[in-house]
Formats: C-alpha cells, structure tokens, sequence
C-alpha cells in the first residue's frame, strides 16, 4: 500500500477523571470528523463506572458505537492500570498516583505495542495527556509523533513550564503566605504569589502531586505538538512566548466545536437530574447556580457555611453536590432541615447538564471552584462567576476569571469563609451594581470563543494547521 494511501490512526490515552475525559472526547470527535481513525483507550476502571451509571450494569458497552454510526471512524478499547477494579482511587488517590507514576508507564508501553503490531498498514500517533509523564519514552521507542493535549490553561502550562525559573528566584517551594508579584515568568505579565498552582506552595510541594507536575512538565517539553483547550484571543501572551519553545495550538473550547455530532458519548460520572421546570418557574437571572465540579474535595464545615449563607442569602439557587465531595465517605453533606429551610428557593441535586443550566435564562451567576472547564463554560454561556478556589490549577484561572477578564468575583478574598460573608456577598452579586458591569464583560468573552469556533476562527484555523502540520510530520518521521 502506498504511502498516500496509508490512513493516519490517532491512539488516544487521558487522564481518568471527567474534566480531562470530557475534552479528550471532543478531541477525539474533532479529529475522526477530518478523516483520521481514532483508537481511544479508557482504563477498564472507568468503562465500569460509566457503564453501571448509564448502561444498567453492562460491560460490553462501546460509548463511540453511536459515534460510528453517524460514519466516524472511532475503535474504542480498555486498558488496566495498576489496581484491581474494586480499588478507591479517589480515596486512595496519593497510592493511586504513586503507583500510576511507578508501575503505569510499562503497560502502556506494552499497549501501545501491541496496538502496532496488530496493525501496520496505518500511520500512527500518541495523544496524551500532558499529566502523564511516560509518553515522551513511549513515542520515542516506537517512533510515533507525541501529541500533547492541556486540558487547563495556558498561564497554567507557563508556569509549569518555568518551574526551574521559578525555582531560581525562590518561588518554588513558594511560602503559603506569600503575598509577591511575579513579572519574570515568559508570557506571564504578572502574578500574585497568592494566584500560583496550589502545588507550587511549600505546604503541597512533596506532594505526589507536585512531584508528578515537575516530571510533567519537563517531559512535555520533548512533545511535537501541544494541542491547548484555550482561546487564542483569551491568552495571547501566554500562548506566544510558549511558541517559542514547540509548536503549540489553541484550539478550545472543545466541548463547542462546531459541526460536530453531539450527544454521541458518555463522558458523565453520574445520572443527571433535570433541572429545566424547577429554572422556568424562576425570574430571568435570578438563580445562582453553585458546583465545586466533577473532582475536588471540600470539607463539612465549608459545605456548612455555604448552605447558611445560601440561605441567609435569600437568593434562588440550584446546588450541586456530588456523592463524594467529602472526600471521607460521609453520605450526609448538608445542615439538618435544610431543604426543608429553602424550600422553593433551591434545588439541590446530585448531579446535572451544566451547560443546560448555565445555558438557562434563570441562572444570573456561577459560584464556582473555578476548574478550568466549569469556567469555559460559563464563559461560553455568558455567566459571571463568584470564585472559591479549592486546590490545583484552580487559583490561576479564579485570577484570569478576576483580575485578567473582570468576568467574576472572588468568595471573601480574605480567607474567612463564613456564613455572613457569604449571604452578604451573593446578595451583592446577584443584585449589586457591579453585576451589570460583570455581564457585559462575560458578554464580550463568550463573543470572542463564539467566533474563535466559526469557520474562519481562530481556534478553527489553528486546529486545520494542526492537522497538516501532523499529516507533515508523521510522513517525515517514517
């Protein structure tokens, strides 16, 4: 077979958790919509929980089978990873990712071997999550092109980039209290120490999570290609001194891609309330929509001091609180009588379509934890947000959200969360002033992802360069 003739085949492995699943899908329907076979690998773990969420318990379920049939060429498949299906690996998760670190990296290799022993009439490629820290070892042992999706955002990425740098000026392990600007970061005009990665700070810095973020970032560095699920108008300063060093490409938001065919994967880890009659009985921008997102962990006295200020607020809301936020088993996750309290005022659910409720006309404002996706979202769906950063990339994106885009504000700047501060706060939100002005901007900023995705967009543009740089490269590595 010629070489012309040869299919280009994307082999595809992410992250296991729904904020990194949900883009990596979209990529994958993104690339199979321009003619390139996608092989996307799920950990068994996860098909399993999707599986017993949405297919009533079975096993042999292929999520992409209703992507084939609208004629996209997508092979799903499962992996194992390190521990036995029944093992928590969100409350085991430093066990977890010292094991992923350790004993992960050789089954993927061996994976991703027999992948290409069993099919070589293709020209392959690895995308992978930039999280992982083995793809560069594997694409150079087997002389695949090392594709490497962010799924966070680019000021993230930056300063992941410069750890050294920010090691050098004493910044790395960075005091908890630190309260400093940073102007000496490539395409990071300023920061306030107080805004870094939570990974970055002195009391996170032995972490299995920040030793895995520093190997991250310095095998990221040996990627082709850096695909970024940003705008390209949103962090231009960013994403132009990280193309200095490698090919990178905003090519976001994902989940809106146009032309794409909807609603054809599962990515959610839990079964949807429906929302929709409990928002058309509410006035337009009247309901403050609340979720702390798919992953991190809070604690019962700040779910506490939420639910009073919720309710001393007297503003309508939709809460979402998911089994597990605790982090600790504990099934009871809300002050006593406290539905009851609110009673038609607010809906707490377990889990929902968020964008459907960003989307719906009765939600005026997202107290969010900030997690990139949850923030894309909103954006999209023209939503002011209140900030309350938990842990990870969150702090960054609530200072983009803040101080960079003035789309939102932060949940009692000084630390104190309490249940005044809080009623006083989302009452001044929701009805002050500034909220106006809020809307205006967020307004803007979802104008500028709209036409980002439109045919002559930039993220449209990028991701089509993407595409025949990709082609280029892997006829040029043979």
């Amino acid at each position: 077979m010629g070489e012309r003739q040869r299919k280009v085949h994307g082999i595809m492995i992410c992250v296991p958790y729904q904020g990194h699943l949900s883009p990596f899908v979209d990529l994958a329907l993104k690339l199979a919509s321009n003619g390139i076979v996608i092989t996307f690998v799920h950990l068994e773990f996860l098909h399993r929980k999707l599986c017993d969420t949405h297919y009533a318990n079975k096993t042999d379920v292929d999520l992409f089978s209703k992507a084939r049939e609208l004629g996209l060429d997508i092979r799903c498949t499962t992996m194992t990873d390190p521990f036995p299906l029944d093992f928590d690996r969100d409350a085991n998760f430093n066990e977890y990712w010292e094991a992923m670190a350790r004993d992960f990296p050789p089954l993927v290799d061996e994976f991703v071997g027999n992948i290409l022993a069993s099919d070589r009439d293709m020209l392959h490629f690895l995308v992978a999550d930039t999280v992982y820290s083995w793809p560069a070892a594997v694409t150079r042992k087997y002389n695949l092109v090392n594709v490497s999706l962010w799924t966070q955002s680019a000021l993230v990425y930056c300063l992941g980039y410069h750890w050294d740098l920010l090691q050098q000026n004493g910044h790395f392990p960075c005091k908890d209290v630190a309260d400093e600007e940073i102007k000496y970061v490539p395409g990071v005009e300023s920061i306030n120490t107080k805004d870094l990665i939570a990974y970055l700070k002195q009391s996170q810095c032995e972490s299995v999570i920040s030793r895995a973020s520093r190997l991250q970032f310095e095998q990221a560095k040996m990627a082709d290609f850096v695909l970024h699920n940003t705008v390209e108008e949103l962090e231009p300063q960013a994403l132009s001194a990280l193309n200095q060093y490698m090919p990178n490409y905003a090519v976001g938001p994902l989940n809106f891609s146009q032309n794409l065919p909807t609603n054809t994967v599962t990515t959610s880890f839990w079964s949807k309330s429906d929302c929709t009659t409990w928002l058309g009985s509410k006035p337009p921008g009247s309901v403050l929509y609340v979720s702390f997102g798919s992953f991190v962990h809070t604690n019962k006295q700040v779910l506490e001091e939420l639910a009073y200020g919720l309710l001393l607020s007297q503003v309508n809301f939709v809460w979402v609180i998911r089994q597990g936020i605790l982090g600790d088993g504990a099934t009871s996750e809300l002050p006593a009588g406290f539905r009851e309290a609110v009673k038609e005022r607010g809906l707490v659910v377990g889990w929902c379509d968020q964008v459907e409720a960003l989307s719906n006309p009765a939600v005026g404002g997202f107290l969010t934890h900030s997690g990139w996706n949850s923030t894309l979202e909103s954006m999209w769906c023209g939503v002011p947000m209140i900030c309350y950063p938990i842990g990870f990339d969150q702090p960054c994106n609530s200072k983009l959200v803040v101080a960079d885009w003035k789309i939102g504000i932060r949940l009692c700047e000084d630390g104190s969360l309490d249940r005044e501060n809080v009623a006083h706060e989302i009452q001044s939100f929701m009805g002050g002033g500034d909220l106006e002005r809020l809307r205006q901007n967020v307004g803007r900023v979802s104008q500028i992802m709209k036409n980002a995705v439109e045919t002559d967009g930039s993220s449209k543009t990028n991701f089509d360069r993407f595409l025949k740089d990709l082609k280029a490269k892997i006829r040029n590595q043979l």
